[in-house]
């Protein structure tokens, strides 16, 4: 399918100070940049090629087209461009803090110089933070169907990369062909190495996805789009407060969410989870993070307080210093007692 248009956002949603917390650096790339990369390597493609890419009808196709998609990201300086590309997006949309995961094991699978993809990871970075003033940290995305060894490696250059700019570890890809028991070891060695941990969960799998991603002490749950079938994991998930991303269209271009009406990101909220709103993979999904705020409020009624709620948990969970959250968290509530 082709990413559509998201809402317009209102004037209120793109002035609130936000942060994202589910955010695939790869899946920002929009057709207009995989077009310039492609032409960079010499690679003849017509814009109606590469929007090609972005059509898929299921889950499984999705992945198939983040995988095509990550072919054309190749040397340093293609890193560079899309993740200085990225904050200038974020930057229009006034989120000030952004975690976003960058697939390692990706990049370790297609043997590419990971030293080298890294440099350029951090040039971007400090470039889009001193000229739009965003705060951006990495989290390491290993594909968990590659395995428990590949995972490994992936953690293990998270660990040895942590304080430049990577804060955490995390698996995604198919929770079919992985599941969460797999990781005990790796998580493990995540969490002695003071990495923050993440988990997708809960997206194409049931709720004891889920389960097992607490079991391995992830600290936030990604999608947790199943965890409302079990009364008890809902009842968990609340009373410990653990950060759920929500990325409610990708959920629908995914297919994992039938419809809108579906979804049961107002049914968290209203139970007392803490509910964050994320873009996921933007290009992909056609959407923006102002844009999920502004579905929010047109599908399920929540009002500009409930969405300045929204906005301060998107800080309240990072996995930022406490010392540099508490700045953040003056500075949203400055703002939002002016608002």
């Amino acid at each position: 399918m082709l990413p559509l248009e998201s809402p317009p956002p209102s004037p209120f949603i793109l002035s609130l100070p936000k942060a994202e917390l589910h955010l695939h650096l790869e899946g920002s790339i929009d057709p207009a940049t995989l077009l310039e990369l492609r032409k960079q390597h010499g690679k003849e493609s017509t814009p109606a090629e590469v929007d090609q890419l972005y059509q898929y009808k299921d889950f499984t196709g999705f992945l198939l087209a983040f995988k095509a998609i990550t072919e054309d990201l190749q040397t340093a300086a293609d890193y560079e461009l899309v993740v200085y590309g990225l904050m200038q997006k974020l930057k229009a949309e006034n989120v000030l803090h952004a975690e976003v995961y960058v697939s390692v094991g990706v990049c370790l699978w297609r043997k590419q110089d990971f030293a080298a993809i890294f440099e350029g990871l951090e040039r971007g970075r400090e470039r889009g933070e001193r000229d739009f003033g965003i705060s951006l940290l990495w989290i390491f995305d290993a594909v968990r169907q590659f395995g428990q060894e590949k995972a490994k490696s992936v953690v293990e250059l998270a660990a040895r990369y942590k304080g430049r700019g990577v804060v955490g570890f995390g698996i995604g890809g198919d929770e079919a062909k992985a599941g969460p028991e797999l990781f005990r070891e790796v998580y493990a060695y995540a969490g002695e190495n003071g990495l923050r941990l993440t988990a997708h969960a809960g997206e194409s799998a049931g709720p004891d996805s889920v389960w097992g991603a607490l079991n391995l002490r992830a600290e936030r749950i990604g999608h947790g789009l199943t965890a409302w079938h079990d009364a008890e994991l809902v009842e968990e998930l609340s009373r410990r407060q653990i950060p759920v991303e929500i990325c409610m269209t990708s959920n629908l271009r995914t297919g994992v969410c039938s419809t809108i009406a579906e979804h049961p990101v107002r049914r968290y909220f209203d139970q007392g989870i803490m509910v964050t709103l994320n873009s996921d993979d933007p290009a992909m999904f056609g959407t923006t993070l102002a844009g999920e705020y502004q579905l929010a409020q047109d599908a399920f009624g929540f009002t500009d307080e409930h969405l300045r709620e929204l906005a301060r948990n998107s800080f309240e969970a990072s996995f930022l210093p406490a010392e540099k959250k508490l700045q953040f968290l003056n500075l949203f509530d400055s703002v939002a007692a002016r608002s």
